[in-house]
This record gives structure tokens, sequence and C-alpha cells, in this order.
């Protein structure tokens, strides 16, 4: 089904070295909708690791700035800065008219990766999941051509189902950097430390805290298919990560929500297998 490493463009090997699930989805989208869609993966992938890749906030800030000077010639009459990924991104939004204001929300939300303060509440982790999520399924919806209401509402919630199973999965690679996602509130209440996650420590008390979000992402899941009868067919690649983040989901519950156990970041075995059988049936 994929083609081989070398023939895949900078942004293609990008996309499935450090996405692979968003790479196996754009598999299923039409041969000359995939060139796109990677190019939108591999800019997330470049603004979703700025805080891994800088050491002070001021240089995360210029490091977004230079997306948002790139996003803002594509869309002006400047030239736009050369980048392996910038290039291919500002031909596939000239050429389709994707939304500048979905860029620049996707910018603009990876600030709050340079702030290392929890989410308060559930809340703000589903806006966060959100802001982050929502607009890259509703910029790849627009890649397939697909900007009607229902596809564009399937689409947030599919997005912040996605992104808040990524959260989850995470919670081992964010805490040996110090860094938590998880709810204040929720960790308080199931009486869950910081600083045993900080200390790579699965403890009971975290499980029912991750047992919260997941639920969340469920009810996100059911929202996004409760709209399939609405949604085109030709939507179906950008909704696509909904089985995925089902079918991660479901490897944490069977872990019993212990998110570091080691079966839990493991590349599922199932994935090609569940995105084909959900392609074939047009099920997201």
């Amino acid at each position: 089904m994929a083609k081989s490493t070398t023939d895949l463009s900078y942004c293609g090997r990008e996309v499935r070295k450090y996405d692979n699930d968003h790479f196996l989805a754009g598999l299923f989208a039409p041969a000359d909708r995939r060139e796109p869609l990677f190019a939108l993966h591999a800019f997330n992938l470049e603004i979703a690791k700025t805080r891994e890749v800088v050491s002070e906030p001021i240089l995360g800030q210029m490091r977004l700035q230079f997306w948002r000077d790139g996003i803002e010639a594509v869309y002006g009459d400047g030239p736009v800065p050369r980048h392996e990924v910038m290039d291919p991104l500002a031909q596939a939004a000239k050429s389709l008219g994707l939304s500048r204001a979905l860029f620049d929300r996707l910018i603009d939300a990876r600030e709050a990766d340079l702030d290392d303060t929890p989410p308060a509440d559930l809340t703000c982790l589903v806006n966060y999941a959100e802001v982050t999520g929502a607009p890259l399924v509703q910029l790849a919806l627009e890649i397939l051509g697909v900007r009607d209401e229902a596809a564009h509402a399937a689409g947030r919630h599919v997005g912040i189902a996605y992104a808040l199973t990524g959260i989850l999965r995470a919670v081992p690679f964010l805490a040996r950097q110090h860094r938590q996602l998880l709810p204040a509130d929720l960790m308080a209440k199931h009486g869950a430390r910081s600083e045993d996650l900080f200390e790579l420590r699965s403890t009971p008390e975290l499980r029912p805290v991750i047992g919260d979000v997941a639920l969340v992402v469920r009810k996100h899941l059911r929202e996004a298919r409760a709209l399939r009868r609405s949604v085109p067919r030709a939507a179906l690649p950008a909704l696509l990560p909904a089985v995925l983040a089902e079918l991660h989901l479901a490897v944490v519950a069977r872990e019993g929500n212990d998110v570091f156990a080691p079966r839990v970041l493991l590349p599922n075995p199932f994935r090609q297998l569940r995105l084909g059988w959900a392609a074939l049936r047009g099920r997201y």
C-alpha cells in the first residue's frame, strides 16, 4: 500500500517516521491529495515539536513566529521562506484554497506548550485538544475538497478525540521532561501526585485520571459518528484517525488505564487492518 521510503517526498518521510498514524490514514486519500496531506502533517510536526527543541520560551516564540511569517507570506504578496515543509505547504494552500484562519489557530495553540503549567481542569484540557487537533482535521477535509458543515463538525470531534488520546499516550514522554498535561483538578480529586508522575511511577491514583479523560474521548467519538450519515464519503481519509484513537484507547483500557504499560506506546499491529476495513465500509 505504501511506497518505499526513498520514493517519498521529504514531508512524506517525516510524517511516515514521526506521525505514522496520519501517514497511514493519508494513504487512503486520492493520489493527488496525498502530498498536500503530508505537507499539512509535516507542518503540524514542525510546530508541535517547538517546546521540545527550545531551551527558553522566547526561543519557542521566535520559532513559531517563523511559521506565522511564512503563513502570512503564503496568503500575502511577500516571498515565502524557503523550507522543506513550507514550500509544499504553500503550494497546497494556494492551489487548494485552504483557510488561513485554521493555520493561524494551529500556530497560536502551540504557544500554550511554552508554559509548563498543567491545565486547571478537564475543560481546559479539552479546549487545548480542540485548538491543536480540530483545525488539523478541518484542513485535511479542505484538502480533500470537503467543506460542508456536517463534515467539519465531525472533524472537530475527531480532532479533539485523537488529540486527547495522544495526550494520554504521551504521559510518560512528557513526564520525563517534567511536564504534565493531565488536569490539576482531576489529579487532586483522585490523589494522584505530579511528583510520582515525574519519577515515572505508575500509581493506582493516576489510573482513574486517565479513565476520566478516556470517557471524554469516547464521548467525542460518539458525537463524530452520530454525524456519519451527513458526511460525504470523500471526507473519510481525514476522519480515519477516529478509528486509530479508538484502537489506542482500547489498549489503554486493557492495561487498566496504566499509560506506563509498554504495550500502550508500541505500534499496534492491527492499525493497517482496522483502517482498511473501516475504509472499505466507509466508516470512521
